[in-house]
């Protein structure tokens, strides 16, 4: 099909138009046909992203399906797909009929709520496909509006406030990349991602300042990207951000931010960092090493400490953020591999992490973990979700949260024992404070009057979260189903990373 990838691209957009100017009115039928309508468009998405990965060929490691056009005077519209984005864009559709499912409670700006969420899932799926620096950083940016108002509009209490600091924080980072950017088009003449992709850009060593810039143009590039992509993981200690976002926003813009927008920080680390700045990359690997593990041991400590439901969980994404950097750093297969599926199983994970508290508030009113207990007495379906996704978020083996973790300790163990060792202790944390959770929720005798009435899921929340169930249980005993199509991606992106440290130290004066 031709032009398959801007129509799974903008599919969401035109569901979003249409709600705008054709659905009017605030009666409840207006209501109801407004998330009816997103609901048909992000279905629609996600079969049509369907035909992607039906058409997709992992053995074959460049892009594919590629579309390219010309665009404000100059500039190229190009998409396209490889092993690296594909389960990123497959995701981000599969999650979203979800987001709007989870939010049929909604009463207030029914229409503009999901219009919200509809332009939020073109811009997250144009970065994923974006082939131009231009373009990419275009859908990067503009992801920042939708979600800003998502939390400033229908969030909580002190929505304004983490509203602002979520859209400051990000952006900030982004303008140094920005800067990058420009540099990267002066250096090699193109804005072309893949043109850029086999651009060398300077390693010489040279002095500023008096500082000596071991690495050149390229270190000060990647460290520009960096900015933007540590604070959009977010890494430690760039993710001050992000535990506010996720306590103000409503439950299924906390789904979209932990499944979804988090993960475009990891992406762009493989996509830009390690293929584009190569030797910079393997400059910065033990400082990337050290806030990894530093993120897993810390936040986890900080997440015991908890009272909030969602930033005990908030605080959980950070850690199991610091397994995808600390995968990505180790430059091989295992590590890679570890890295992508963190990425896709924790989207799956803390999706329903979320979903669940989403589940209990909706009837209590509250976060606060003491206001619970003895769930398992009135919830004996919640109770069993929530146990899977617990024990998925430790890392169970049979859980798609076991394989991540894996992949990635193996891979770092081949490069720094000390590093597995710290994160493997992570681990250990991330058991401790799950556990501690599910056992003051759930467990225990039913003493509080308030909880005496509450109701176990309905038929729409078992429906919204069932999906989530299959795909951790499933990719827990048969990873392949990723591994299989990221596999000849990654392995061409460590073999081209080797080659260029390789003769960048070849070339090296003394050599």
């Amino acid at each position: 099909m031709d032009n398959l990838l801007s129509i799974v691209t903008f599919l969401p957009l035109f569901g979003a138009i249409v709600l705008m100017f054709f659905l009017r009115g605030e009666d409840e039928m207006a209501v109801k046909n407004a998330k009816l309508l997103a609901l048909f468009a992000t279905g629609a998405t996600f079969i049509a992203s369907l035909f992607i990965l039906q058409g997709f060929d992992p053995s074959n490691t460049g892009f594919q399906m590629v579309e390219e056009a010309d665009w404000l005077g100059g500039l190229t519209y190009k998409l396209g797909v490889d092993g690296i984005s594909i389960l990123f864009v497959m995701l981000t559709t599969f999650m979203m009929p979800i987001v709007i499912g989870a939010s049929w409670k909604v009463d207030h700006r029914v229409k503009e709520y999901m219009i919200a969420f509809l332009v939020l899932e073109t811009l997250m799926i144009g970065v994923f496909l974006s082939l131009d620096l231009v373009l990419f950083y275009v859908f990067f940016e503009a992801g920042l509006i939708p979600m800003f108002l998502i939390i400033g509009i229908w969030g909580g209490k002190k929505k304004i406030y983490a509203a602002f600091k979520f859209f400051l924080y990000t952006l900030l980072g982004s303008v140094l990349m920005l800067i990058a950017m420009i540099a990267m088009w002066y250096d090699a003449g193109t804005t072309d991602i893949v043109k850029l992709l086999n651009h060398e850009f300077s390693s010489s060593t040279f002095s500023v300042l008096g500082f000596q810039i071991i690495g050149g143009a390229q270190t000060l590039m990647w460290l520009a990207f960096f900015a933007s992509f540590a604070v959009k993981l977010p890494m430690w200690p760039f993710h001050t951000w992000l535990p506010d976002a996720h306590v103000q926003a409503p439950t299924a813009g906390s789904v979209v931010l932990a499944a979804i927008l988090i993960k475009m920080g990891g992406y762009g680390f493989l996509r830009f960092s390690l293929p584009m700045f190569p030797v910079a990359s393997d400059i910065m690997q033990n400082f990337m090493f050290f806030l990894s593990v530093a993120a897993i041991l810390l936040t986890s400590l900080i997440a015991l400490a908890q009272t909030d439901m969602k930033k005990l969980i908030a605080y959980s994404s950070v850690a199991h953020m610091g397994f995808v950097t600390m995968g990505i750093f180790a430059f091989n297969q295992q590590g890679i591999d570890g890295a992508i599926f963190q990425m896709i199983s924790h989207g799956f994970i803390s999706g329903a992490l979320f979903l669940s508290v989403g589940i209990i508030y909706d009837r209590m009113h509250t976060r606060e973990i003491a206001a619970y207990g003895g769930l398992a007495v009135r919830m004996p379906a919640f109770a069993l979700i929530f146990m899977l996704f617990t024990m998925a978020n430790v890392g169970l083996p049979g859980t798609s949260g076991f394989i991540g973790e894996f992949l990635t300790l193996v891979g770092v163990f081949k490069v720094n024992t000390w590093v597995a060792f710290g994160a493997t202790f992570g681990v250990i944390l991330s058991a401790v404070y799950a556990l501690y959770l599910y056992r003051r929720v759930v467990f225990g005798d039913m003493i509080k009057e308030s909880l005496k009435g509450i109701a176990d899921m309905d038929a729409r929340e078992k429906l919204v979260i069932a999906p989530l169930v299959l795909f951790t249980l499933l990719l827990g005993i048969y990873p392949a189903l990723v591994l299989d199509i990221i596999g000849p991606s990654v392995e061409a992106l460590v073999l081209n990373f080797e080659t260029a440290v390789g003769a960048a130290v070849t070339a090296a004066p003394g050599n």
